[in-house]
């Protein structure tokens, strides 16, 4: 047991480590079966001058987690961006149907955090987000 607890420690802090290196990261869980959801393709784009422009593209990771999305050694831009994660071709990669082929979510970067977290919840007809931290 006390094994166990230090290896869940030792994640938790690789965790914390790794977005203090990068002020975006993004977690996607399905909610019908309680898992993570590995392998969904993610996009980041930055709205300038009222056209979305591409920043980055990652995939989840085994635990549903890209850890540094915005791209690396570059500082965060107060402004408003997109990420949207393709849901559509993850449900059909598992032969599930799906409403919403992909999710977008708009948020808007003030500076004042250091570091902002988008968790996506999914199902095949809903989905859910908030700040996280």
């Amino acid at each position: 047991m006390r094994k166990l607890a230090g290896v869940v420690l030792a994640m938790m802090v690789t965790y914390a480590c790794l977005a203090e290196d990068n002020p975006l990261s993004v977690h996607v869980l399905n909610t019908s079966t309680g898992l993570p959801s590995a392998d969904v393709a993610v996009t980041l784009d930055q709205k300038v001058d009222g056209q979305w422009r591409p920043l980055a593209h990652a995939a989840t990771d085994a635990h549903g987690r890209v850890q540094a999305l915005y791209p690396a050694q570059q500082p965060m831009q107060s402004g408003v961006y997109r990420v949207t994660f393709n849901t559509g071709e993850w449900f059909k990669q598992r032969g599930e149907q799906t409403f919403f082929p992909e999710a977008s979510v708009v948020f808007q970067v003030d500076g004042t955090v250091p570091h902002y977290h988008i968790p996506l919840l999914i199902s095949p007809y809903g989905y859910a987000t908030y700040r996280g931290n």
